[in-house]
């Protein structure tokens, strides 16, 4: 029961950890850069034939859950620069600081990050995952830039869990492609093959 606990948890830090790449994503392209970025309107790649939809939208989780605690987790983030805004809308994003939303991805580094998911668990759990980047590349998918980031953490006494994002630029979106498994999930090779698929258009 306590194993079966441990996997439940683990799928919840799975839609945590989307939420807080968001937040990269907006405060880690510079004016210049995003110039030079494609617009792209989709992301897609195939889902290993083991996951099935869970409950939130962009997740999908092993079907032998609880037992098998992997995930795959799906987003993208609209930096705001394609839309009108009205005068109010404007009014307000100057009011809460955040006048234009200028996206940084392409500065990101392997520092930013672990910095920045590390500190958001610790902030959620109130203690330290020891979360950690053992690489972090940069990568083209399709003509667009991006980055291919390996990690791992452990909360509390349960196993270690692997993280591979993958995180692909465009002029006005930023899309997320995040695995994750415990470490006696056996999962990985699926994970590779479905990631050979990602493309963006």
């Amino acid at each position: 029961m306590r194993n079966r606990m441990k996997k439940i948890a683990l799928v919840l830090l799975a839609v945590i950890f989307a939420g807080i790449a968001g937040g990269i994503c907006f405060g880690a392209i510079d004016s210049v850069a995003e110039e030079e970025l494609i617009k792209a309107t989709e992301c897609t790649f195939v889902i290993p034939p083991d996951f099935v939809p869970g409950d939130e939208m962009g997740l999908f989780i092993n079907q032998n859950s609880p037992m098998e605690s992997s995930t795959i987790k799906y987003n993208y983030y609209d930096n705001g620069e394609e839309k009108v805004l009205t005068n109010r809308e404007k009014s307000e994003m100057e009011s809460s600081g955040a006048s234009r939303l200028v996206d940084e991805s392409r500065n990101l580094t392997e520092s930013i990050y672990e910095k920045t998911i590390s500190a958001a668990y610790k902030a959620k759990y109130k203690k330290d995952v020891d979360f950690k980047v053992s690489s972090f590349d940069k990568i083209t998918v399709d003509g667009y830039p991006g980055y291919r980031i390996d990690a791992s953490f452990q909360l509390d006494d349960m196993e270690k869990t692997y993280q591979t994002v993958y995180m692909i630029l465009s002029r006005y979106r930023v899309f997320t492609v995040a695995y994750q498994r415990a470490e006696d999930d056996d999962c990985q090779e699926a994970f590779d093959t479905s990631a050979a698929t990602i493309h963006v258009r």
